[in-house]
């Protein structure tokens, strides 16, 4: 596959005709990195000073509270960008684990360069307003959703308000009184609600962790079932 039809598999290529795209592939100074399985590819709190571009194969990604209280693990699978917000703004760091589960290709571009492709492409651009604009849209309206009915509702707002995905395997390492505390109810009922998920197929529960085979799954949870407030 040619460079540039590698380029047009991400929202920041897309709509760049094939002149721009022959330009921008023999002009950018990219960077190639192979991983292997288990080979971690960035750590929380590594400077974002590039941009990873996921090729192929499927990440690993683990995102920690503030405080290290509990951990979610999800996968991120290519073709896909790793923290694009993280290159500019106020925390240039990245805040998220990343390793890879198998065999993983990536196109790398440094910061300089993007700034470049920026003020050379009116549509590179445009893309980035529209890809930062998108991601600031949708956190504004999280206040304005639905607010939980029950402690179910509550539960899974939590789980999915802390995935970067909404949909696909999900292991959230967090302690039972944990999870309380955060959803505002007693250790028992949270106890009882994950255990009548459990008993319905939505995830597994272990000691200290929370298994969700399908995120997508688990949304569908109706109001007023489970356990009321």
């Amino acid at each position: 596959m040619q460079l540039y039809d590698q380029l047009l598999q991400f929202p920041l290529f897309q709509g760049m005709s094939h002149d721009n795209l022959a330009q921008v592939a023999g002009h950018t100074r990219f960077g190639f990195l192979k991983t292997t399985a288990g080979q971690k590819v960035i750590s929380e709190d590594a400077p974002c000073n590039q941009l990873y571009f996921l090729l192929a194969g499927t990440l690993k990604v683990e995102t920690r509270s503030d405080d290290h209280s509990y951990t979610v693990i999800e996968q991120l699978s290519a073709p896909c960008m790793l923290q694009p917000e993280g290159i500019f703004g106020y925390n240039q760091h990245f805040t998220h684990t990343y390793t890879a589960i198998e065999e993983s290709s990536f196109i790398t571009i440094g910061k300089d360069e993007i700034t470049r492709l920026t003020e050379e492409f009116l549509i590179f651009r445009l893309n980035l307003l529209n890809l930062y604009a998108t991601m600031t849209q949708k956190l504004l309206r999280q206040p304005w959703r639905h607010h939980p009915e029950n402690l179910s509702e509550r539960i899974v707002r939590f789980l999915t308000t802390h995935c970067l995905y909404p949909a696909g395997p999900k292991t959230f390492r967090i302690l039972m009184t944990q999870l309380a505390n955060e959803v505002g109810d007693s250790r028992l009922d949270v106890s009882r609600a994950l255990n009548q998920m459990q008993d319905a197929g939505l995830l597994q529960l272990h000691r200290g962790r929370i298994e969700v085979p399908r995120m997508e799954r688990l949304q569908t949870i109706k109001r007023n079932e489970g356990t009321s407030n």
